[in-house]
C-alpha cells in the first residue's frame, strides 16, 4: 500500500484507526498532520491515501443492519432478528463499525451463503449454484496434461486465443475536452507458459505497450473525453498459453541454495507480506518439527487451502492483506496467495505472485480474474502454485496435487508482482494498488474509482483441426470487484 517505507508517528496512528473503523480519529490525524509545512512529500502522500481508503471502505461496506436483513430476508423470509444476529455474532455476516455503526459488506450476505451450510440451506428455491472457476473440480484436461507430461516435458497442451479487452470510463465522468488516460492489463512473453504474442489493435489506434520487462504490464493509452458520451478503450491480442507439469520428487528436493537473486522472494514485502507475530504462531502450528523442504511446502499448501472461499473487499482498502486472510475467517484467490507466500518465505522458500484472467472453452464459458504464484524447489527450480484452486478430487495424487507444481492451459498472466509501477506512470492513486486485472484509469483531475468506469474481457479460443472456435465474455455490470477467483 502507499504508506511502505514512510515514517511512521501519524501515518501509524492513522492506518491503525482506519483498520478498526475510527475514521472521526483518523481525519483530525491526517487534518493535523497535513497542516504542518514541513511535512515530507512521502508522507503527506500517504496520509492522503488514507483519507482515500476512507471513502472507498465506505464504498464497500454500503448496508447498515435494516438493509442486511431486508436483502437476507429476500432469500430467507421467515428469518428473525435472533438468527441473523447470532450468525453477526460469529463473524458470518461481515461488517465494520465505522464511527460506532455498524456496517455490512455489500458481498456480505451471498457470503455468508458461502460460509454457513445452515443458511443456505434455508434459502427459499430458486436457488442458483455457486459459481466456481473453470477447472476447480477435476476435468479432462487435468488429465490430458499428466499425460502430455509423462515424458519429461513441463510445457504442454498449448492453447491459442484471442482477446479483447476494454475499459469504458462513464459518460461525463471526466469533463469534456480533457483528457483521459487509460492502462489495459497486457500479457508479457513467458518461455513455456505464454509465448508468440501478437498485439492486434488498440481503440484508439497508437496504444503504448510497456516493455516486457514490466511485471505489472499494460496497454497505455488516451483519449478525450466528449459530453455526453462514454470514453472507451480496447486492445486486442492473440497469444499462445502452454499448461505447466513438473513431476516433482519430494524426496529429490533440497534445501533452498544461498542465491542473492532468491534473496527478494524470501524477505517480507510490506505491507501484504509480514512477519508478524500472529504468521509465526500459525507457521509453526502448521509446520511442526518437519524439516523437509517439500513436506513444509505441502502442509501449507493444505492449511491455506482450507480457508473458505468468499468475495473479497477491494484490495486497497486493506493495509496487510496476508494478516487480514489468516483471521478474517474467509479468503479469495489473491489473499490466500498472498498468505501462502508470506508462510513460504518465513519458512525458507522462495515464492513469488503471478496473477491474471483464466477462462475456459466449454459451453459454459466461464471465466474470472484469477491471483497464483510460484515457489522455488531446489533442484527443479521455480514450480507454479495454485491454492485457491487447490487439491483436486482425486485418489490420485498426480491429479490430487495437480496444483502444486503444475497449471493448466487456461489462464493468462499479467503481472508477475504486486504493487508494481506502470509504464507510463501513473499520476495518481490507483484503484487496485496490488494487483492490475480491470485496468486503470485517470486525469487530471485525480483517479477514476472502479465505479466510474466499466471493463470488459472477452476471449475466443482459436479453432484447431475442425474445430469451432469458443466464445465468452466477463462485464462487470454485475461483478466488478466480485469476480475475483
Amino acid at each position: 500500500m502507499q504508506a511502505a517505507g514512510v515514517p511512521a508517528s501519524a501515518l501509524e496512528a492513522t492506518v491503525a484507526a482506519v483498520d478498526r473503523g475510527d475514521f472521526r480519529a483518523a481525519e483530525a490525524t491526517i487534518a493535523t498532520a497535513l497542516s504542518q509545512p514541513a511535512l515530507p512529500a512521502a508522507q503527506r502522500e500517504a496520509l492522503l491515501f488514507e483519507r482515500e481508503r476512507m471513502r472507498r471502505i465506505r464504498l464497500d461496506f454500503t448496508l447498515d443492519r435494516d438493509a442486511a436483513l431486508a436483502q437476507l430476508r429476500r432469500s430467507i423470509p421467515d428469518l428473525d432478528e435472533a438468527e441473523f444476529d447470532a450468525w453477526d455474532r460469529a463473524g458470518l455476516v461481515e461488517r465494520m463499525d465505522i464511527d460506532g455503526e455498524p456496517r455490512y459488506f455489500k458481498r456480505a450476505i451471498p457470503n455468508l451463503y458461502r460460509l454457513n451450510a445452515g443458511a443456505a440451506a434455508r434459502r427459499a428455491p430458486p436457488v442458483k449454484p455457486f459459481s466456481a472457476g473453470p477447472f476447480e473440480s477435476l476435468h479432462p484436461h487435468h488429465a490430458e496434461v499428466l499425460a502430455a507430461a509423462a515424458d519429461g516435458a513441463t510445457s504442454v497442451a498449448p492453447r491459442r486465443l484471442r482477446v479483447t479487452q476494454s475499459l469504458v470510463v462513464d459518460a461525463d465522468a471526466v469533463p469534456a475536452g480533457e483528457t483521459v488516460r487509460a492502462w489495459i492489463p497486457y500479457p508479457r512473453a513467458i518461455d513455456g507458459q505464454q509465448e508468440d504474442i501478437r498485439l492486434l489493435a488498440t481503440v484508439p489506434a497508437g496504444g503504448q505497450l510497456a516493455p516486457e520487462g514490466a511485471l505489472q504490464r499494460t496497454a497505455y493509452m488516451e483519449r478525450t473525453a466528449e459530453a455526453g458520451k462514454p470514453t472507451g478503450f480496447s486492445v486486442e491480442y492473440e497469444l499462445t498459453v502452454y499448461a505447466r507439469r513438473f513431476d516433482i520428487d519430494p524426496q529429490r528436493v533440497q534445501s533452498t541454495p544461498d542465491d542473492p537473486a532468491l534473496a527478494p522472494y524470501l524477505a517480507e514485502q510490506p505491507p501484504h507480506i509480514v512477519f508478524t507475530p500472529a504468521l509465526r504462531a500459525f507457521s509453526a502450528q502448521v509446520v511442526g518439527d518437519e524439516t523437509r523442504p517439500y513436506e513444509i511446502a505441502r502442509r501449507l499448501f493444505e492449511a491455506v487451502d482450507r480457508i473458505p472461499w468468499a468475495g473479497a473487499r477491494e484490495y486497497s482498502t486493506l493495509s496487510n492483506i496476508s494478516d487480514h486472510a489468516l483471521h478474517a475467517g474467509h479468503a479469495d484467490c489473491g489473499q490466500q496467495t498472498l498468505l501462502l507466500m508470506a508462510l513460504l518465505r518465513l519458512n525458507g522458500i522462495p515464492a513469488r505472485w503471478q496473477s491474471g484472467w483464466v477462462y475456459s472453452d466449454d459451453a459454459v464459458g466461464h471465466d474470472t480474474m484469477h491471483d497464483w504464484g510460484w515457489l522455488y524447489l531446489a533442484p527443479y527450480g521455480w514450480v507454479p502454485m495454485d491454492v485457491t484452486t487447490g487439491q483436486l478430487a482425486s485418489d490420485d495424487p498426480a491429479q490430487r496435487w495437480f496444483y502444486l507444481g503444475g497449471l493448466d492451459a487456461y489462464r493468462i498472466a499479467f503481472n508477475d508482482g504486486i504493487s508494481q509501477e506502470f509504464v507510463p506512470a501513473k499520476h495518481h492513486f490507483r484503484s487496485e494498488t496490488v494487483d492490475s486485472q480491470r485496468g486503470e484509469a485517470e486525469w487530471r483531475g485525480g483517479n477514476l474509482y472502479f465505479d466510474q468506469w466499466d471493463y470488459r474481457f472477452e476471449w475466443q479460443m482459436l479453432p484447431t483441426g475442425n474445430d469451432a472456435a469458443k466464445t465468452g465474455a466477463n462485464h462487470n455490470n454485475t461483478t466488478v470487484g466480485e469476480t475475483r477467483g
